[in-house]
C-alpha cells in the first residue's frame, strides 16, 4: 500500500452491540475514517446463551457506515478473543502491509486515526519499532508528547506486517527464553506488574491471551513501541460485561482533546515513560482502597484481559 494511505482497521466484537455501536462511532469521528477500509471480525456463539446477543452485534457491524469499505468476518463457530484477533491481524497485514486494531470496548478519540497513520507513516521502515499504541495509563506526571516503551500493548494500536511476524504464538517457548535470559524483572516493571506470571498462565492454558505474548515477543527482540503523552483511547470495558473484565474505574482518562504531534525522536526507550508506568502500577499496591485494584490488576493478568 502507498505509505500515505490510511492504514485499515480491524476492528474485534464478539457479544456486547452497544460497545460496538459506541466503538464504531467514536471511529466514525475520526476525519479519516471516510478515507479507511474496515475490517469487524464478528466471533461466533458459544452456545444458546449468547446466540441472540452474537446476532445482534452482527446486525450493528453490517449497519456501520461513514467508512470508504466495510467488511464483515462472521465466524461460524467460538474461537476465543486470542485466536479470532491473532487471525484477523495476519489476515490484514497479510493483504495491506499495515493495520490498526481495536476491539469493541474501547472510545476513541477523534485524534485517533490521526496519530495512528501518521506514526505508522513515520517509523514504518524502522525494523526496531514494533508497533504505535495509543493508550496510556493514568500516570503522572506529565509525559512527552510521545515516547517509546520496550514491548508492545493492545488497547488502540497499530503494525506492520515485518513487526507482526515477530510474532510467536508459543508461550511456553517464551517463557523459556525471558527465564533464561534472566528478564524476569525487567519484564514485569521492576516487579510492578506481573507479566511473567501471565505469560505463564497462559503458557498452561489457564487463559486466552494474545497480549501477553505480543507483549513478550516484543520485549524478547528488543522492539519498542511509540505512545502518546496524552491518551488518544479509553477502556469502557470495565463496566462487569465483558469475558474478561470486572468492574472498575481505575483505568479511567481523558481523552486528548487536541491532536499528538508526531516527529521521529530516538529509538530508545523512555526513562520517564518507564518510571510513570512502574510508578502508577505500584500505586495499586499501596494500603487502602489502592490495594483493591493491584487485586484486580493481577486477577486480570490471570484470566488474559487485554492488560497482560
Amino acid at each position: 500500500m502507498n505509505k500515505n494511505e490510511c492504514a485499515p482497521i480491524a476492528m474485534f466484537a464478539y457479544r456486547r452491540p452497544e460497545h460496538l455501536r459506541r466503538a464504531a462511532q467514536s471511529l466514525g469521528a475520526n476525519r479519516e475514517a471516510r478515507a479507511t477500509d474496515l475490517y469487524i471480525f464478528c466471533d461466533g456463539a458459544k452456545g444458546s446463551r449468547d446466540a441472540a446477543d452474537v446476532r445482534a452485534v452482527r446486525a450493528v457491524a453490517r449497519a456501520v457506515q461513514g467508512f470508504r469499505s466495510l467488511t464483515v468476518v462472521e465466524r461460524d463457530r467460538n474461537l476465543g478473543l486470542a485466536a479470532s484477533l491473532i487471525a484477523g491481524v495476519t489476515q490484514v497485514v497479510e493483504a495491506h502491509e499495515r493495520v490498526i486494531v481495536v476491539e469493541d470496548d474501547l472510545v476513541l478519540s477523534p485524534h485517533f486515526l490521526a496519530f495512528t497513520n501518521q506514526a505508522l507513516t513515520l517509523y514504518a521502515d524502522e525494523d526496531r519499532v514494533a508497533s504505535v499504541h495509543a493508550y496510556i495509563f493514568p500516570v503522572r506526571p506529565a509525559l512527552p508528547e510521545t515516547f517509546f516503551l520496550k514491548g508492545a500493548e493492545c488497547w488502540g494500536w497499530g503494525t506492520w506486517r515485518r513487526a507482526w511476524r515477530h510474532f510467536n504464538p508459543d508461550g511456553a517457548d517464551l517463557v523459556r527464553q525471558i527465564r533464561a535470559r534472566k528478564l524476569e524483572h525487567e519484564f514485569d516493571l521492576d516487579g510492578s506488574y506481573p507479566y511473567t506470571a501471565s505469560l505463564e498462565s497462559q503458557a498452561r492454558g489457564k487463559l486466552d491471551s494474545w497480549a501477553i505474548r505480543w507483549r513478550a515477543s516484543c520485549y524478547l527482540a528488543d522492539m519498542l513501541t511509540l505512545y502518546p503523552g496524552r491518551s488518544l483511547v479509553r477502556n469502557a470495558g470495565f463496566d462487569g460485561t465483558g469475558v474478561h473484565c470486572d468492574e472498575s474505574g481505575d483505568f479511567e482518562v481523558a481523552l486528548a482533546n487536541a491532536p499528538v504531534a508526531v516527529s521521529r525522536i530516538p529509538l530508545e526507550p523512555s526513562a520517564a515513560g518507564r518510571a510513570a508506568y512502574v510508578d502508577f502500577f505500584r500505586r495499586l499496591r499501596r494500603p487502602g482502597l489502592a490495594r483493591r485494584v493491584w487485586r484486580l490488576a493481577t486477577r486480570l493478568a490471570r484470566r488474559g484481559h487485554a492488560l497482560a
